[in-house]
């Protein structure tokens, strides 16, 4: 009991910590070496039991927090006692994405689930599935470095590779902790995928959404390089145009210069801008650049009053959901790693506690 241990505990808490951190962050063979400079004589199969033992509780303990949403006066509790004072109104910002992780459903029979597969004329199993993750942040917690470097002093993250469903029950326990409850605007940014629309729209149904700027311009660009190649003048000259209808808010203009091409290209591109035509219909609400644009504008010319340079504070892009993936990443996604659904949720689950400060 002196030392903090539990009835059937194998290490001190100073050790848990060791290999959950060590583990979180690398693979276990390298935490093996890393533990040896510091005079720990650990080896590769303790560091990994001990990190997937601790990766369990902390599933069990974010569980438990995601059930307070399920009662009225939790979530009473949790705005109450939520992040920062409410000396001033705040925007939060909710930035969401996902990435791909590599799993072996069935260790052993991949030749065989795959000859099963064909026998039968069905798709052959994926070994690549979503890992769904998320950050959020009030708005006044976003700055910038001397270089320019954009920088969140706080901010809390999500992780998830069960379900968009438990990635926005995560997500919501989140935010409020942020202070949802308490923000004056709500703004969530991310690319154009449909499963995020849809899971913002019935978990933060008042928040206003941003389609990711450099998305949407990237898709224009793909288009401009079927008409006319990849890097050429020509491809450059004809989005150029677009690109400034874009960042105008014009998107019904923007949408009829896509249709006038239709009919003028073979079948096979046809489609393909047609893509482009629905991708920035499903998107014509979201699209709402000119307004932050300009109050950048007004900021570097030093004349911007105070309503404009909060408003040239709102970021265009999901930049901090798309480096933050990358971050993930690189811990799960290393050459010749292959995981099991229970093996990664418990090693993200590690990660995310240590990104939210816990």
């Amino acid at each position: 009991m002196a030392l903090g241990l539990n009835k059937n505990s194998p290490a001190s808490p100073y050790l848990q910590e060791v290999c959950a951190l060590l583990n979180a962050k690398m693979p276990s063979a390298q935490a093996v070496e890393v533990a040896s400079r510091f005079g720990l004589d650990l080896s590769r199969c303790f560091i990994h039991r001990e990190a997937h033992r601790q990766g369990l509780k902390a599933i069990d303990v974010r569980n438990a927090q995601v059930a307070q949403l399920d009662a009225w006066d939790s979530i009473q509790q949790l705005a109450a006692g939520s992040d920062g004072p409410a000396s001033r109104p705040f925007t939060l910002i909710i930035e969401i994405d996902a990435w791909n992780i590599r799993e072996r459903d069935d260790w052993g029979r991949t030749r065989e689930a795959r000859q099963e597969a064909l026998r039968q004329n069905k798709d052959i199993p994926s070994k690549w599935h979503w890992v769904y993750v998320a950050t959020v942040f009030r708005l006044d917690h976003r700055a910038e470095t001397e270089g320019g470097r954009s920088l969140i002093s706080q901010r809390r993250y999500v992780s998830t590779r069960q379900s968009i469903e438990a990635l926005m029950r995560q997500l919501h326990r989140q935010a409020i902790d942020c202070g949802l409850g308490r923000a004056q605007d709500v703004i969530v940014i991310a690319d154009g995928a449909a499963w995020i629309w849809n899971a913002v729209k019935d978990r933060f149904p008042e928040a206003r959404c941003r389609l990711d700027l450099y998305h949407a311009e990237e898709h224009l660009w793909s288009v401009a390089r079927e008409l006319h190649g990849k890097d050429t003048p020509e491809a450059r000259q004809w989005v150029q145009p677009l690109l400034k209808q874009l960042r105008q808010d014009k998107s019904a203009k923007l949408i009829q210069n896509l249709t006038d091409i239709v009919g003028q290209v073979q079948d096979k591109l046809r489609e393909k801008v047609r893509a482009q035509i629905t991708y920035f219909e499903n998107n014509t609400h979201r699209l709402s650049y000119r307004a932050i644009l300009d109050a950048r504008k007004a900021v570097d010319k030093g004349h911007a009053t105070a309503e404009q340079k909060a408003k040239a504070a709102e970021p265009l892009g999901s930049g901090a959901i798309e480096s933050t993936c990358r971050q993930y990443q690189c811990r799960f996604k290393r050459t010749g790693q292959f995981w099991s659904l229970e093996g990664d949720e418990a090693l993200m689950c590690l990660e995310t506690f240590w990104r939210n400060n816990r």
